[in-house]
């Protein structure tokens, strides 16, 4: 492909690209700012970190910041053309990979919980105990670090060692030798999320039906878990949108580089910082507890700066 400063209008394709790339950075600052002070007001009050839907929340924030910042790193290596060692590529990429699939499968089991405080009230203390929240946590782990494994697993069978010492642009696809190793990377997430859309479809059926039974504060309450869901529901469908994504650019990269260029842009804002500003929207500022001591925290903060 030639130099796209060649191409017509080569120079202004540049421009574009340097204004999407501010812009990227701005809207990560924004969202890493917002997780900062949402992370900072759950540590502020005790029923935050003894509630397991306030713990799995803070995972979700901190798994969205991990990503955020190590999937920017990625864009401006990438911008500036910025290679590295494949060694470190793959620490780098580890992360990437495990946290990408964090936030589906942890709002998964958020839709569990909801599950169970709405259709299962009586068994909810026992079941959503605060050390059950952590053998989920590790569970979470454990099962978002499958397509990583399956990802790396491949590439070590098939990389030499000297390629460990080259220079590459980081990204997913320096790991990909082989067509059969992007298929099989490609099953791997599909089946995790569709494993994961059943169980919210599941999760909405029974709180649909005990929403339609309930009266009064019940019946509202039910109604507002059968909200949260469905946000919890658009958010895994963004995420599954995503794993389409890389397909159609390879597409493209083939046809127009600047069309390639714009897709892939308008795919890293909508289906992957979208996506991780959603969990505050949903519980950051739809909770009322939590609302409130973000009220109070941000409140007192200005007061402080006030005085001084």
């Amino acid at each position: 492909m030639a130099d796209n400063n060649s191409l017509p209008g080569g120079e202004s394709l540049q421009n574009q690209i340097k204004d999407q790339i501010v812009t990227v950075q701005i809207l990560v600052i924004i969202f890493l700012c917002i997780n900062l002070l949402l992370i900072i007001t759950f540590s502020k009050k005790e029923c935050f970190y003894t509630t397991t839907r306030y713990i799995l929340f803070a995972v979700t924030l901190l798994s969205d910041s991990f990503l955020l910042l190590m999937s920017n790193i990625l864009v401006i290596f990438t911008h500036f053309h910025i290679t590295i060692q494949v060694w470190l590529c793959i620490i780098i990429s580890v992360v990437v990979l495990v946290y990408v699939t964090v936030t589906p499968v942890t709002l998964t089991a958020m839709t569990l919980e909801r599950y169970v405080a709405i259709c299962m009230p009586l068994r909810h203390g026992e079941l959503c105990s605060t050390r059950n929240t952590i053998h989920c946590i590790l569970i979470i782990h454990c099962l978002s670090s499958v397509p990583c494994i399956v990802i790396l697993s491949t590439f070590f069978v098939s990389a030499s060692l000297n390629f460990y010492k080259q220079y590459q642009l980081c990204s997913v696809e320096v790991f990909m030798f082989y067509i059969w190793q992007q298929h099989l990377r490609s099953a791997v997430y599909q089946f995790q999320f569709l494993i994961m859309c059943i169980i919210i479809v599941f999760s909405y059926g029974k709180i649909m039906k005990v929403a339609r039974a309930a009266s009064g504060e019940d019946k509202k309450s039910s109604k507002k878990g059968l909200r949260t869901v469905a946000l919890h529901g658009f958010q895994l469908l963004l995420c599954i949108i995503q794993l389409w994504c890389p397909f159609i650019e390879a597409a493209l990269f083939q046809i127009d580089y600047s069309l390639f260029y714009n897709v892939r842009y308008a795919n890293y804002v909508m289906f992957y910082l979208a996506p991780r500003c959603l969990s505050p929207l949903i519980y950051g500022l739809r909770d009322e507890v939590f609302f409130h001591a973000l009220k109070n925290y941000v409140s007192s903060g200005l007061c402080k700066r006030n005085i001084i």
